[in-house]
């Protein structure tokens, strides 16, 4: 142990690399006896020739090291132990393994390994170095840059096609534009030669993205079972199917790209922030189209029961109503829908406003909402409308106006 730690220094001092100098490879029957003899612990080392070596890498080509480099290593401990490098080896040869396909950290130990098929007579595999994944800062992707383990990417609601998908793209492609591929496919389009040499990076927002797509390619059934479930378990709806689940779904899929997506798409449907959406700058442009005005129309259309009975129609008694809506204001297009969204549901934007509408109403009657999932129904949407004081709104939009900057 001593000697190898001044051959380090030595080596330190040369600004050489830590190279073992060979000193007992050509020691005497005696000398080696002796030490024997006192019980000196020793190692087998692998003698290294001199010259290079030279292997043809299925990604990057011809690889070749100076051996003067390397120094005869370890392949048994003094505790009798082998090594990594040896016994990997002996395994891949005794099994027969053609190709040794592994990142190209690895590339030292190739190094001591074909050395030792060589020796050994071993037919060499096939080797393929593929590069590191990197993080967005292209250093070595690492725990700081977020999820590790699969364990992780599944709790976070990452299916396990998309998770396929999206690492067999870190590095390859099929040379296609294509980016969207079922395992199957993979199997069949897979190359190593359209392999990579350069590291990839590890996109978060990508791989999301990936995971929506193939949430949305399940086959209908299977995805409504598999939201409707999840928000049964989270406790938003007492139920987990039914037309209120499979109507939700189809409205909200869009916006999931991960399972835990599926409740806040749900809750946010559910929710009814009118008062901050009417607080808010986007809202100005709303709030002075005579917004007040619209609103006790609106108010009228619900208290007459029209509005109810449209909805108990469907998509279909919702459209022919909004269209007679829209000709007794004369309004239309986007100076009708606006406030319609606004005052329905409490927002600016989201998917389907008429959908959503009809939704909500089925969400009240149907039973399938939780009591504590923050739903305000319809009726109640309508007393909180009934209850804002315009007056006092627009006043606070003049003195927004009049503070913000020129």
């Amino acid at each position: 142990m001593k000697e190898l730690e001044k051959m380090k220094e030595d080596a330190k001092l040369k600004q050489l690399p830590p190279v073992y100098t060979g000193k007992w490879a050509s020691a005497t029957n005696e000398e080696v006896e002796e030490e024997l003899a006192k019980g000196t612990p020793y190692t087998y080392r692998f003698r290294v020739p001199k010259g290079s070596l030279k292997i043809n890498d299925q990604i990057r080509g011809e690889v070749s090291w100076n051996l003067d480099t390397l120094g005869d290593f370890v392949i048994m401990r003094s505790n009798g132990q082998p090594v990594y490098n040896f016994c990997v080896t002996v395994d891949d040869a005794t099994m027969a393994i053609s190709h040794v396909i592994r990142a190209e950290e690895h590339l030292p130990n190739t190094l001591r390994q074909a050395l030792i098929y060589k020796a050994l007579g071993f037919p060499m595999p096939y080797f393929a170095h593929v590069s590191l994944i990197l993080a967005p800062d292209r250093s070595k992707l690492s725990k700081r840059h977020g999820a590790t383990s699969v364990g992780q990417f599944r709790e976070m609601g990452y299916l396990p096609e998309a998770m396929v998908n999206y690492l067999a793209l870190l590095g390859w492609g099929d040379g296609t534009e294509n980016e969207f591929f079922t395992l199957d496919q993979l199997v069949e389009k897979f190359t190593i030669e359209r392999v990579n040499k350069s590291g990839a990076i590890f996109d978060s927002t990508k791989l999301r993205w990936m995971n929506g797509q193939h949430l949305r390619a399940r086959p209908s059934e299977e995805l409504t079972k598999l939201i409707g479930e999840y928000w049964k378990t989270s406790g938003l709806l007492t139920v987990s199917d039914g037309s209120f689940i499979d109507e939700a779904v189809q409205l909200l899929k869009d916006g999931i790209d991960l399972i835990n997506d599926a409740d806040k798409a749900l809750a946010n449907l559910l929710s009814y922030p009118v008062y901050s959406t009417l607080q808010s700058d986007e809202a100005e442009s709303v709030l002075q189209d005579n917004l007040s005005e619209f609103a006790a129309s609106l108010l009228a259309a619900y208290d007459s029961g029209d509005l109810v009975a449209a909805l108990e129609e469907g998509h279909a008694g919702w459209q022919k109503w909004v269209k007679g809506f829209g000709k007794l204001l004369k309004r239309k297009g986007k100076s009708l829908f606006m406030p319609l969204r606004l005052l329905l549901t409490g927002k600016i934007h989201g998917p389907d406003m008429g959908a959503s509408v009809v939704l909500l109403y089925k969400a009240g009657t149907s039973n399938a909402v939780a009591p504590d999932a923050g739903f305000v129904t319809l009726d109640e949407r309508f007393k909180i409308l009934g209850q804002i004081n315009w007056e006092t709104l627009s006043k606070d939009q003049t003195v927004k106006e009049t503070a913000d900057p020129v």
